[in-house]
């Protein structure tokens, strides 16, 4: 398995040996696409060579979502961004105009290349018997999920969570907010991303069930722990979006805005779909969609924007300081 650290990762990517890399750019991503972009940016620097003639370098960062977008706004070079969810890149926009208001508007599927949702990874046997989300509320369920203050993919998590509990209490808040409490208080650590967490439940052995994103519990059946574990699809769950853009500010300081946009543009193609696919992710053009749709739990998928209001609101509502998790989660408790 690859390392698992959220520092920088250069990957120098040359058409020959020996070549000079003529552009550079910094993809900040979020935390489980390492695999993925490690696989595309070598597609992506063949397609550039044969295309312009030219080498590139491509680096990458990844951490927690929430937690790479501040960098980002503190100063963190960003070319592109590859980010767990859409609320993350609008902070670029509110806090640092590092984007333009409408940068969703720019690629195709709201700047979504692909799309994932929430599942739950359980020890082989599933020796707790996990189903559904009921399950993770009970006394003596140890829950693994990551800090939804920091990780994009926790926010997922959450956002799952409460919109099951919501139907089950008939929209209830103060039985929503109990259920998902309960959950909560059933997680003995919160790491600050999805790869951090999906570390202590695999290589630790920590934890009952893991909540994870669904390429994540995907990746670790069938390469980190074949045999090991399994995949326990709720009733109900999450359409994830992870949006990408480049940083306009960044790129055009840089000189690499024509760079930056066919990066991205790139993972709209065949080739780079079909590889999306095979990284467990669910593509978003409809023949590679088709290719791999066996491999996918059929599950009912809540709406950011129909069950949440979009992320302007869930943002502000839940996760801003002080907000409904801060208020539900007593760490130590």
């Amino acid at each position: 398995m690859r390392s698992l650290s959220s520092c920088l990762v250069s990957l120098l990517l040359l058409a020959a040996s020996g070549a000079r890399a003529d552009s550079e750019i910094l993809n900040v991503s979020y935390d489980p696409t390492r695999e993925l972009y490690g696989d595309y940016n070598a597609l992506f620097a063949k397609h550039w060579q044969d295309t312009h003639h030219e080498a590139v370098t491509i680096n990458q960062s990844h951490g927690g979502s929430g937690k790479q977008a501040r960098a980002v706004i503190d100063g963190l070079e960003a070319d592109v961004v590859t980010l767990a969810l859409a609320g993350d890149v609008n902070a670029l926009f509110e806090k640092a105009q590092l984007v333009p208001r409408d940068w969703q508007s720019r690629l195709p599927n709201n700047s979504c290349p692909y799309t994932s949702t929430i599942v739950f990874l359980v020890r082989k046997g599933n020796p707790k018997g996990i189903k559904d989300w009921d399950d993770l509320a009970k006394p003596g369920v140890s829950v693994i999920t990551p800090s939804p203050k920091t990780s994009g993919g926790a926010r997922w998590n959450y956002l799952a969570a409460w919109g099951y509990a919501q139907r089950k209490f008939g929209g209830d808040e103060a039985k929503t907010r109990a259920f998902v409490s309960a959950i909560y208080k059933n997680a003995p650590v919160l790491d600050a991303g999805a790869r951090g967490s999906t570390t202590t439940f695999v290589e630790r052995g920590i934890g009952d069930v893991l909540i994870a994103w669904e390429n994540e519990a995907l990746l670790a059946i069938e390469q980190l722990g074949k045999g090991q574990f399994e995949l326990v699809a709720p009733s109900v769950s999450i359409l994830a979006e992870p949006p990408v853009t480049v940083v306009d500010a960044v790129a055009r300081r840089h000189g690499t805005s024509a760079l930056a946009a066919e990066y991205l543009a790139y993972l709209y193609s065949p080739e780079a779909q079909d590889l999306i696919g095979k990284h467990y992710y669910r593509p978003s053009e409809p023949a590679a969609a088709a290719k791999y749709a066996s491999q996918f739990p059929k599950l009912e998928l809540l709406s950011i924007d129909k069950d949440f209001g979009g992320w302007k609101k869930a943002q502000a509502t839940h996760f801003a300081d002080g907000g409904v998790f801060d208020q539900i989660y007593v760490p130590g408790r």
